[in-house]
């Protein structure tokens, strides 16, 4: 009783009296009035009769505008939080991304007026924050245009417009073993003759059957070539060769037919860049080599990927189990390899520091820690080759060790976006690559997840448990435990958030890749890696042989992983999706992942759209290839028909995952008049007499001719025609048939047809009418000018010749 007594008088008392000064007055308490239970009792007799409805509860036109503070609460928040810079590099992408997709080639001085002109304008829209921001946003995405344009001027690739013949000397800048026993050489051109090229490529990649002894990058060679310019897509919107050999500086690709030998004329000497390359490059060969005979077998070949990004010697079955069940990652030095390097170096650094705590004390152990791994994924990426994809590894690690050394965060988003910013400031077209894409997503996505989860652990709700006074055995299962949790929300987080950009790139998907990481990564993590870096340190006192044989056993244990699961795997090819929906999709996961507050929300919407858009994808009907000798027919349940009894193995598998049909049906040799019946149905092609024809479900026929004169048999009963002829002129005249020529096909690559019952055929070209700087030298070739194919003249013999072998 006096315990409820006292209470009562603490709570009459202003507490505001204990914190007023003297002399001043107390200020008088708020008063609250509290509802009496008759009135709570007679309002909630006024619900019951009018239908439920309090006058105390917010009607819902007045929630709906309470949205609008909140949202402008939630923008403040971003913005002091610094959210608005992570988009920086997101508009420049946007702006590459345009420039890459463009029909035409803009021009510089239209760029650089623009960009004038919108900083200018954003300059004195300052009293007006909405126009202001949506000026910057559009001068960003400007800058993002204008420096892919930079970019492609600055690349200028010499590309060869037709195939020839000729001999080449060069130096040799990379020596690549393939697993055909052949090598791939790529020389830097110094000279041709037989005949001299006009316009001879600055670099070309060529593949030998043999090699002379003592050939390696650096050498002067010289040997016979047969040269071809690079492909294009081997179908609309897939994977285009010519983009990749232009920023590749790879201006032809072909074979040696005589040679290669070593030069021993004089050559021009060789710049400092090839002999940079030359160096790094016989740097690699010899660790390599060391690797791989040291650990042996396949497994040797692996840790030669690993170590120095060596792949060539890797068996493709190899390959393609580590594709089918997701770990192909592990193959190609990138973000993960570059992190385990650096965390292993800091590792034993920071371990071997507390063996010292006076010293660790007293200096900033964890910043010597940082500096080391910073070296060390320097030199990593020396060793490696440098490749696109561990370079912008390395300046992820770059910036956020960086920050280390300068007591900031490491894994933040803003890192991520500063990292950003300078792989999309040097090197703009990887923007458009699946590596880029895959890369930064999945970061961006663990570091907004990893955020998330740190703040619900910080509330009162989720504090963390005391467990120092439970036994050891449960204490050590409960970290094991969390481990594994950790690393399975990990794979989880990462692989849904690459397998947009897989899908959309690769038409594939690999359904046991959690539990294939979730068993390969601790492995990786704790054996392989671990291993590569101490073996690299011990090589010079040569005890990395030992260390060598510890990670050979960690890849053959990865290995048996990656084997089976990939037996257990089951068919991953998931057909096209349409671009736009990756685009809206792919503005879900942005919003998802960059923000802070409740505007994560919004994500939503964009990604219901998104998944409506894949679902009503529309898949080609027919698919042509550029050298008009394969053709495609999607049949329906999965079956393919092509034209050719042994088709082109590298299109069928692209072509068999786009269109999602896991059959093919080859070609059968019966007359295709046939087709012209009135029996309804899909028929596979018949051949006969030079064309081969094919029915599609909707009732229009396919045709392939191999000349003119096949084709013109075909004009009474084919809806199109593919020619395999460049000449072909005036095929079927006045009647209504799809004519595509050889012409076409090397002047705008390959084709896709969209085939309807009652609509004329759609068709869809690679390459539009208006070349890009990589797609130029097409104009040139014989077959885009009508010419037919190139036959060398015979020399004709003297007169005295021709009369005597007239007599014998």
């Amino acid at each position: 009783m006096a315990r409820e007594t006292a209470e009562a008088a603490i709570s009459e008392t202003q507490e505001r009296a204990f914190f007023a000064p003297d002399g001043f007055p107390v200020p008088a308490a708020p008063t609250t009035t509290r509802p009496e239970p008759a009135a709570l009792e007679t309002a909630a007799t006024a619900h019951a009769q009018g239908g439920g409805r309090l006058d105390v509860v917010p009607s819902a036109m007045s929630s709906v505008w309470r949205i609008v503070p909140a949202l402008k609460t939630d923008l403040v928040l971003e913005e002091e939080r610094g959210t608005f810079f992570l988009f920086i590099p997101v508009f420049l992408a946007v702006g590459v991304i345009a420039y890459f997709t463009a029909v035409g080639e803009p021009e510089f001085y239209a760029l650089w007026s623009s960009v004038l002109a919108l900083a200018a304008l954003a300059l004195v829209a300052g009293g007006q924050p909405i126009l202001r921001l949506a000026l910057t946003i559009a001068l960003i995405v400007l800058l993002g245009v204008l420096a892919a344009k930079l970019e492609v001027w600055r690349t200028g690739t010499k590309i060869i417009g037709s195939d020839i013949t000729t001999r080449v000397m060069g130096h040799v800048v990379l020596v690549e073993p393939q697993p055909s026993g052949r090598v791939r050489l790529t020389i830097d051109v110094a000279a041709t003759e037989r005949p001299t090229l006009r316009y001879a490529p600055d670099r070309i990649r060529v593949t030998a059957r043999a090699m002379p002894e003592g050939l390696q990058a650096g050498s002067a060679v010289a040997g016979v070539v047969r040269l071809l310019p690079p492909t294009g897509p081997v179908r609309p919107g897939s994977y285009d060769f010519s983009f990749q050999s232009y920023f590749s500086g790879i201006g032809a690709s072909g074979f040696f037919l005589i040679g290669p030998e070593l030069d021993v004329r004089a050559l021009k000497q060789a710049g400092w860049r090839t002999n940079a390359l030359t160096f790094v490059e016989n740097t690699r060969k010899g660790l390599a080599a060391r690797i791989a005979d040291g650990i042996g077998g396949v497994e040797g070949q692996i840790a030669a990927a690993l170590v120095v990004g060596v792949r060539s010697g890797i068996p493709e079955p190899v390959n393609e189990a580590m594709r089918r069940t997701g770990l192909a990652h592990i193959l190609s030095i990138s973000g993960l390899h570059m992190a385990l390097v650096a965390a292993t170096v800091m590792g034993l650094l920071r371990g071997i520091f507390a063996l010292f705590p006076g010293f660790a004390s007293r200096y900033p152990v964890k910043k010597f820690a940082a500096g080391a791994a910073l070296v060390a994924i320097s030199a990593y990426l020396f060793v490696s080759g440098a490749a696109v994809a561990a370079e912008r590894s390395y300046i992820m690690l770059a910036v956020m060790l960086t920050a280390l050394l300068f007591d900031r965060a490491a894994l933040t988003m803003r890192n991520l976006a500063i990292a950003a910013l300078f792989v999309v400031a040097r090197s703009p077209h990887e923007v458009m690559g699946p590596s880029f894409q895959m890369s930064f997503a999945a970061t961006a996505a663990l570091i907004g997840g990893y955020a998330a989860w740190s703040g619900r652990q910080r509330t009162p709700t989720h504090s963390a448990i005391d467990t120092a006074h439970l036994p050891l055995p449960y204490r050590m299962a409960r970290k094991a435990l969390f481990y594994a949790g950790g690393l399975a929300l990990t794979s989880l987080i990462a692989g849904t958030a690459t397998t947009l950009f897989g899908i959309y790139h690769f038409q594939r998907i690999s359904p046991l890749s959690l539990a294939a990481n979730l068993a390969a990564m601790p492995v990786v993590s704790a054996i392989v890696m671990p291993s590569a870096v101490i073996g690299m340190v011990a090589m010079p006192f040569g005890l990395d042989g030992y260390v060598f044989a510890v990670m050979g056993k960690g890849l053959s244990a990865m290995l048996a992983i990656a084997n089976w699961f990939s037996e257990r795997s089951p068919i991953d090819a998931v057909g096209l999706i349409p671009a736009g929906s990756v685009a809206v999709m792919t503005v879900a996961l942005v919003l998802a992942t960059l923000s802070s507050t409740r505007l994560r929300l919004t994500a939503l919407p964009f990604l219901a759209v998104g998944l409506f858009m894949a679902s009503s994808r529309q898949l080609p009907d027919v698919l042509i290839s550029e050298d008009a000798r394969l053709v495609g027919v999607r049949l329906g349940d999965g079956e393919l028909a092509v034209n050719r009894n042994r088709p082109s193995a590298f299109a069928m598998e692209n072509w068999q995952r786009a269109l999602d049909t896991p059959d093919i049906t080859r070609p059968r040799n019966e007359p295709y008049q046939a087709l012209g019946n009135e029996v309804p149905g899909a028929i596979p092609f018949l051949c006969d007499a030079g064309v081969c024809m094919s029915r599609h479900g909707s009732g229009a026929v396919i045709a392939h001719a191999a000349d003119a004169k096949a084709a013109r048999g075909a004009c009474a009963i084919a809806s199109i025609i593919v020619i395999d002829d460049a000449t072909a002129k005036n095929i079927c005249p006045g009647q209504p048939v799809e004519i595509i020529t050889k012409r076409d096909l090397a002047a705008h690559g390959s084709a896709a047809i969209l085939l309807s019952a009652t609509d004329p055929p759609v068709v869809t070209f690679a390459i539009g009418n208006h070349y890009r700087p990589w797609h130029t030298q097409r104009r040139f070739s014989r077959e885009a000018r009508g010419n037919p194919p190139y036959q060398r003249k015979m020399r004709s013999k003297p007169e005295g010749e021709a009369e005597n072998a007239e007599a014998d």
